[in-house]
């Protein structure tokens, strides 16, 4: 029996399936689309989304095929105002080695993730439509528009906003949009256009956007709708865009062409009542939709798959009882309110910018978009023994149970330089012994832990983690701090893992 169905092939599907796949669980990904999706969509990988990816062994195949510095060349009314970078000066660190979003097509990012997970020996079935489904206390049968039939152990929906498993879920979509559509987009050829920059023109008349993509000819369109003479908008088409572009550029030179994708795109912000029914759990668009601002879909989408799948994974291999899956709910719904709010708040400074010169797209940067910011402090499984014994010799510094556990350089055991990202990387929790003479190791640690004696004689890693003294911190397979405990206290740490779901 299958014992995992994931509906939807798109990056957050993929990104869990690859998960999944690593840790050995049988895993099926169908799609009802008949082909693989032509249009780039999204475009930026923020550095979050990089660090899971490169997690994954996509780190060196995605910095190839993308681009991490474009400046913002910005017009209004026709006429060239400035143009500024927003991640100009953004320098990887020690605690960070990816400072920047990297700029790529979604397409690109699906296509490397299939790539990945068939090198787990696992492929998207196209053409493969869930109609329907039914579950029980010990498994979910998937029902197909062609008759067949899927048993798995748990479903997870990832297929997009308009999601077929939410709906027959019952599960009510909270929140409200825009009936019309506020922006064309499209995928199209451009002559006459320096393809360093993303050329972004605002004015009286809206907006109209211009972004290259390295190493093709493909650009992304955006723009205000073309509207008709009873002021209706007009459908996407490359003869509506070749007027937008004359309209807002005021260049008779500008040549579009080659139009291979056509779409336009309404103000919707939504979010799921609840992430999970039973054995079936809801992930990316599916959970949550809402603007483009700050660039945040794709990336909330890959960040919510990375929290699910060792959860999962982990229940199906019996390191954890099944109710560890509540606390995908309880991570990732407060994240998805956030990533509402911040997005709305993003895209009614952008409009609101269309009639100030100099104004681009940066305006919509309302909040931290980074995505390394986001913690789950608060979390059931976030637990900090500073917090619980204020009198105790714990670690108590910036960075606390349930936060993104920092990188670090450090020397391994033989003197060779080594970094704390490379331990964590894999399906593993870690188990690190900070301080001279730590034993992270106690007897009666399970397999699925990786205990990390580090030394640390020039306290550099304490010090990306705020530690003052010795201590041992636990991090979890999604790279999120799990325990913070006194340097001896490996009843703690056994406790904790013993406890996972129950």
């Amino acid at each position: 029996m299958t014992t995992v169905v994931i509906a939807g092939a798109g990056p957050t599907g993929l990104t869990l399936a690859c998960g999944l796949a690593r840790q050995g669980v049988a895993v099926r990904v169908i799609d009802r689309a008949e082909r693989f999706p032509a249009g780039s969509r999204g475009k930026t990988l923020n550095p979050r989304s990089l660090e899971v990816l490169a997690d994954l062994g996509l780190g060196e195949r995605l910095a190839a095929a993308g681009r991490t510095h474009l400046p913002f060349r910005k017009y209004f009314d026709g006429e060239f105002v400035n143009e500024t970078e927003p991640f100009a000066g953004a320098r990887a660190t020690g605690t960070t080695p990816y400072p920047a979003s990297l700029w790529l097509p979604q397409t690109r990012v699906e296509r490397l993730l299939r790539e990945r997970l068939a090198e787990h020996g696992v492929r998207v079935e196209l053409a493969t439509e869930l109609v329907d489904l039914r579950q029980d206390g010990a498994g979910v049968e998937v029902r197909l528009a062609d008759g067949g039939r899927i048993a798995a152990e748990y479903l997870v929906a990832c297929d997009g906003g308009r999601s077929t498993v939410r709906k027959l879920l019952g599960i009510p979509f909270v929140g409200d949009g825009d009936p019309e559509p506020v922006m064309v987009c499209g995928d199209v050829e451009v002559e006459g256009l320096d393809p360093a920059a993303w050329h972004q023109w605002f004015g009286p008349r809206g907006a109209f956007m211009l972004c290259p993509f390295p190493g093709t000819r493909r650009w992304q369109l955006q723009s205000s709708p073309e509207t008709d003479a009873d002021g209706r908008p007009v459908a996407p088409s490359l003869e509506s865009f070749q007027r937008l572009a004359a309209l807002h550029t005021g260049r008779a030179d500008l040549r579009l062409g080659n139009a291979t994708w056509l779409s336009t795109w309404r103000v919707n912000v939504r979010m799921a009542e609840r992430f999970r029914e039973g054995r079936v759990l809801l992930a990316g668009d599916c959970a949550h939709v809402h603007p483009t601002a700050g660039g945040l879909g794709m990336n909330t989408g890959i960040q919510d798959a990375w929290n699910l799948a060792w959860k999962l994974g982990h229940v199906l291999r019996g390191f954890a009882a099944p109710g560890l899956l509540d606390t995908y709910q309880e991570e990732r719904l407060p994240v998805a309110a956030w990533t509402l709010g911040v997005t709305s708040a993003g895209m009614a400074a952008v409009t609101a910018g269309i009639s100030t010169p100099g104004t681009g797209v940066e305006a919509g940067r309302v909040g931290e978009l980074t995505g390394l910011a986001v913690s789950y402090r608060g979390s059931s499984l976030a637990v900090d023994r500073a917090g619980e014994d204020p009198a105790a010799d714990v670690p108590a510094g910036a960075v606390r149970a349930g936060d993104r556990a920092p990188d670090s350089r450090y020397h391994g055991p033989d003197g060779a330089p080594a970094r704390l990202f490379d331990r964590f990387a894999g399906d593993h929790f870690t188990l690190l012994g900070l301080g001279p003479g730590v034993r992270p190791g106690p007897d009666g640690l399970p397999g699925h832990v990786r205990p990390v004696a580090i030394d640390d004689p020039d306290g550099a890693v304490r010090r990306a983690y705020g530690i003052t003294g010795e201590a041992l911190v636990l991090v979890r397979p999604d790279n999120h701090i799990a325990l913070t405990a006194r340097p001896d206290d490996h009843e703690t740490v056994l406790g904790y893992l013993a406890g996972l779901g129950r």
